[in-house]
C-alpha cells in the first residue's frame, strides 16, 4: 500500500466529509478563501471516493456454472444470459 493511500480516509469517512463540505458551501456562510479551500478538499475527497468505488467494483464477481458443470467467476455486471 502506498504511503498516500495510508493517509487517505476510508470511503465512508471521505463521503461524510464531502457531504459536510457540500452543506457548508450550499449554506453560503463561508468566507471566499475558506470556500475555495473547501472546494479543493471536496474535489480531492470525490477523487478518493471514485477510486475506492472503482477498486471495489473490480473485486465484485459472481459465480457462473456452465452446462458442463465447470464453475467460473465473472464480473457482476457481465451479461452472459
Amino acid at each position: 500500500m502506498a504511503a498516500e493511500e495510508k493517509d487517505e480516509p476510508c470511503f465512508e469517512e471521505a463521503l461524510a466529509r464531502l457531504e459536510n463540505i457540500v452543506r457548508e458551501l450550499e449554506a453560503g456562510k463561508i468566507k471566499l478563501d475558506d470556500a475555495v479551500c473547501a472546494y479543493e478538499e471536496a474535489v480531492r475527497l470525490r477523487n478518493i471516493c471514485e477510486k475506492k468505488l472503482a477498486a471495489a467494483k473490480l473485486k465484485i464477481e459472481k459465480t457462473e456454472i456452465a452446462a458442463d458443470g465447470s464453475i467460473t467467476l465473472v464480473p457482476l455486471d457481465n451479461n452472459h444470459e
